[in-house]
């Protein structure tokens, strides 16, 4: 054989390499800081072969990320753990509609992203986190919060903790309400919020739920995962906490609870489109939606998976009422829900 032959073939050889190594890895950007998730990444290599490389940072800087790199960025999944930033995220064009029957039929259509011109979904909710209310048991009872309403009642001031009004979590929450109530009753109840506010918007879900049990507040709003790891918690403290306070699954008599979502969704420029949307068709196996409820908390969202995590069955009985509203109208209310924080003063 000639060197040029024999130069060819190796020429040839390492091209062939290169491109069975890029068919076999997946490089994933992902908001979700959970240990108990090495378990779904560990065993999706174990069962495809594919290698898995993570980016690890927060929503917004992933994001930022991703516009900063454009063309060039080596993202093929994108994780989110809101359905606002999702939303946005797929208004700025950062994200690649997939067609994929597994994930359609999978996840409820209330819970993914509207289909594209071309039919494909930009994005789908993985797992889901309702927003509850937690009330002082000395206090009061059930029946005071069985609705989001309810929390605005003048009968209440100064007896309400909550996060900040611009956090995602919340401007989810009040995106629903949007839609359920209307714009002008919506603001008028934000500004009953923020009359019976104990004190300032300040800290995270599980300060909130700590404040209730110490008397400084009488109620207060968490997204039932926080309340979920200080249930199944060993330390003395946090049973302490939660042996002083109730839990509501608020309007189910109406329209049910509020629930927001983790998804995810195929990077825009991604290069690992097949594996991409392979790891997503993955996450919403029975499997993996077993994980989600058991390792971190968090609700199944595909249809007639069961679990056995005891804190979320002790909250529920095991089932609740959710809310259908679609998950991206509640993204697009986003800036009309900040605009009405700023006008009530809810920081």
């Amino acid at each position: 054989m000639s060197i040029l032959k024999t130069a060819a073939l190796v020429a040839t050889c390492l091209v062939c390499t290169s491109v069975l190594a890029q068919d076999k890895q997946l490089n994933i950007y992902s908001a979700r800081h959970y240990p108990t998730d090495e378990a779904l990444y560990a065993d999706f290599t174990k069962s495809t072969g594919i290698k898995i490389n993570r980016v690890d940072a927060d929503d917004a800087g992933i994001l930022a990320r991703l516009k900063a790199e454009g063309a060039a960025s080596p993202a093929d999944v994108i994780l989110l753990v809101d359905a606002s930033r999702l939303w946005r995220a797929e208004v700025d064009g950062l994200f690649l509609p997939i067609k994929s029957r597994v994930l359609e039929e999978a996840v409820p259509s209330q819970l993914h992203a509207k289909a594209a011109d071309n039919g494909g979904i930009a994005w789908f909710g993985l797992s889901t986190r309702a927003r509850v209310v937690v009330f002082d048991k000395i206090k009061y009872k059930k029946s005071d919060f069985d609705s989001y309403e309810k929390l605005a009642d003048p009968k209440y001031k100064g007896q309400l903790c909550i996060r900040s009004g611009s956090h995602p979590y919340n401007l989810s929450l009040f995106g629903a309400m949007t839609e359920h109530l209307g714009a002008e009753k919506t603001e008028a109840w934000l500004k009953g919020l923020v009359d019976n506010m104990a004190r300032s918007p300040k800290g995270g879900d599980t300060d909130q739920i700590k404040a209730v049990a110490a008397g400084e507040c009488g109620v207060a709003v968490t997204n039932t995962y926080y309340l979920a790891r200080l249930m199944r918690s060993t330390n003395p403290a946090d049973k302490s906490v939660t042996e002083k306070i109730g839990v509501v699954f608020p309007n189910q008599s109406s329209w049910g609870t509020h629930v927001n979502i983790a998804g995810g969704a195929v990077a825009k420029n991604a290069k690992n489109v097949d594996n991409a949307v392979k790891f997503l068709e993955y996450l919403a196996s029975p499997s993996a939606q077993n994980h989600f409820a058991n390792g971190n908390n968090e609700w199944p969202v595909s249809k007639g998976v069961s679990f056995d995590n005891p804190a979320l069955k002790a909250m529920t009985g095991g089932s609740f009422k959710s809310e259908l509203i679609p998950i991206s109208a509640v993204g697009q209310n986003q800036i009309k829900v900040q605009q009405m924080l700023d006008r009530v003063g809810f920081k």
